[in-house]
This record gives C-alpha cells, structure tokens and sequence, in this order.
C-alpha cells in the first residue's frame, strides 16, 4: 500500500474511524435518577449498536482507505472495494441515528415515554463520527481539495537534463556512460602518445522542449512508447518523475528504475 496515493479525504476518513473508536467506549444512554457510580453500557454491550454502528463504520473505514491506497482497483462481485466502504459507512450512520431516536431498543416505549433513557455521550459521538465518515467517503472523489494528496512530494532542488547523473545519485537516473573522467585542474585525461580531441560543438535541440520534474495528483498509468495498451508501470502521487519528451499532449517520463513511458493524462500534474 502506497501512503503517498492517500488523499486529504482519507485523512478525514481515518480520523473520524478514531473518533468512532473511541466513542464506542462510551455510554450509550443515559437515565434520570442514576447513581454516579453505576456504570452505563456502551457499545460494546449491545451487540446490534456494535454490529451496526461501530463495526461497520471501521470496516467501511478501511475499505475506503485500503482501496485507495492500491496500486489497482480490487473488485468483489463487480464492485470496487471502496464503493462496498461507502456503502458501509451509509449503512452505520443510518444505524447511529437510529439509535439516538431510540436509544434503548424500544424500551422507553413502555410505560411513560418521558422515563425513557436518553442518548448517552458515546451516542452521541457516534452520530457525528459516522456521519463524518460517510459524508467524506462519499464526496472525496467529487470534491478537489479532498482529492488533495495527503502526504506532500518533497521538491527536487533543480530540474537535470535527461542523461545527465543527479546530484548523489539518488534518484536512479542513469548516468552518463563512457565519457572521459576529467583530471586534476579539469582537463580531459589524453592517452599517451595521443593527440588531443577537437572539441565537438554542441548539439543544438531538435525542439525548445527542456525536461523538467513533475508529480501527479492521483495514480496514473504509464504506457508502452510503441502504443501497447497495456500499462507497464503506475506513477504514483508524491512521487517526482522527469518528463523527458512532449508527444503532443502526452509525456514521455521516466520512472526511478529508469523505465521509460508515455503519459497520456497530464491533467493537473504539478511541475518541479
């Protein structure tokens, strides 16, 4: 699981599964006329509000946040692990609001129904995590601030031309090969007995193109240069890759382990 493809939405989402954690500790109700140190029950003493509150508001939790996190959709019975997340966390604020109306069970029913117990703080805070969790689950692919990466990609110091060594090496660009080590004061080593290389005049660029850095808000496949449609690596958020070549509106970038692939989509992408 990539952390970097985590977006703010889910920052969100993990938050509100805490907060619904711990309310589970909570009271769930609470009644007129109680000592103080009668203990109230919680959660985890009421197996339909653990089931249909807690629990399923931390499953749908983490299906959102794991399938996100995957480098490739993972589908059960033609859906998407997320979309069964969402449905999740749904299903749990419907279960938390319809224990605050009836926190009891039915129980206040009987008799008078102003003796009846009330929401307790656990309850309570239930109701405003799961409906935190299923308003952020559902709006993260709709809102951008909340497709917004959650974990920032370190800025690189300067763009390198393609070919060109990075500086410590770092990143895994190839270097330049079989050139001459300069020697001591910066001249070119000579064999001996050789004469000295004219210099070459350098190259001028086919096109004003220079390569540059750039990272991609959400996880985007990279494909083949000859048109395979099959993607052969996924550019993940977070990450700079180098852009050494312009193909109309598509890229041609280069991953760490220095594959080389088109970018189709370079919508949003953010520049170094």
């Amino acid at each position: 699981m990539n952390i970097r493809s985590l977006t703010r939405g889910d920052g969100v989402v993990i938050g509100a599964a805490v907060l619904l954690f711990i309310a589970s500790f909570l009271d769930l109700y609470s009644l007129d006329g109680i000592p103080d140190e009668y203990d109230m029950p919680n959660f985890w003493s009421s197996g339909p509000a653990l089931l249909g509150v807690v629990l399923a508001g931390l499953i749908g939790a983490a299906l959102v946040v794991v399938s996100r996190g995957m480098p490739q959709p993972r589908k059960v019975a033609g859906l998407e692990l997320g979309q069964f997340g969402v449905a999740f966390t749904v299903f749990a604020a419907l279960g938390a609001l319809g224990n605050v109306f009836d926190p009891a069970g039915g129980a206040n029913n009987v008799g008078d129904p102003s003796d009846g117990p009330d929401a307790g703080t656990g309850l309570i805070l239930a109701l405003i995590a799961t409906l935190i969790l299923a308003a952020v689950a559902v709006a993260t692919p709709l809102v951008p601030a909340l497709k917004a990466p959650l974990v920032g990609a370190p800025r690189p110091a300067a763009p390198q031309p393609y070919g060109a060594q990075p500086p410590q090496g770092g990143y895994g660009y190839p270097g330049a090969q079989g050139g001459q080590q300069p020697s001591f004061g910066g001249q070119p080593q000579q064999p001996y007995g050789g004469q000295p290389q004219q210099a070459q005049a350098p190259q001028q660029p086919a096109s004003d193109f220079s390569p540059f850095w750039f990272a991609v808000p959400v996880p985007r496949p990279l494909f083949a240069e000859d048109g395979s449609p099959t993607p052969i690596a996924e550019l993940a958020p977070g990450t700079w890759y180098l852009a050494v070549e312009q193909r109309g509106a598509a890229l041609v970038a280069q991953t760490q382990d220095g594959r080389r692939g088109v970018l189709q989509d370079t919508s949003g992408i953010q520049r170094g």
